[in-house]
């Protein structure tokens, strides 16, 4: 009788001791932090935080996971970014009465750009879908409008 309480008890208090370890060890609970500013989508403060973790701890596998997918979201954020403004440029161009030779070359090379970056980002399983849904929306669309310009 003694055994079937001893055992889950031991069993208990080894998980009990882990789960503390794991709180209250500086490493991981900066890794905790990083986790959560990362699923709200401040990659920049995961990164730092996943940065600082891993500096506590090189084994903290959590800290490392979180900093390379931070790392690659900011990319996506990046990409996305540029293409916003870029795509600014090319509004502002395209209202103009005439578009000249010279906005035709401008709009190519800001195509090729953005064309030629995409293939640099690199999706993981836990990349979050909407920066990559986004960032193949903003290339499908430099892709058409290269496709326009060089017409």
């Amino acid at each position: 009788m003694k055994t079937k309480i001893f055992i889950p008890l031991v069993a208990f208090s080894l998980v009990l001791a882990m789960a503390t370890y794991f709180v209250v060890n500086p490493s991981y609970e900066k890794s905790i932090q990083a986790k959560y500013y990362y699923e709200i989508g401040s990659y920049k403060d995961a990164y730092a935080l996943a940065s600082e973790a891993f500096s506590l701890d090189i084994y903290n596998r959590m800290a490392s996971t979180i900093m390379a997918q931070s790392k690659t979201s900011l990319k996506y954020v990046d990409y996305i970014d540029t293409a916003k403004k870029y795509m600014k440029e090319i509004n502002v161009i395209a209202n103009h009465e005439s578009v000249t030779d010279a906005d035709k070359a401008k709009i190519k090379t800001m195509c090729a750009i953005m064309i030629g970056s995409y293939p640099k980002l690199a999706p993981s399983v836990i990349t979050d879908v909407g920066l990559v849904e986004e960032a193949a929306s903003y290339f499908k669309n430099f892709e058409q409008l290269l496709e326009k310009v060089d017409r």
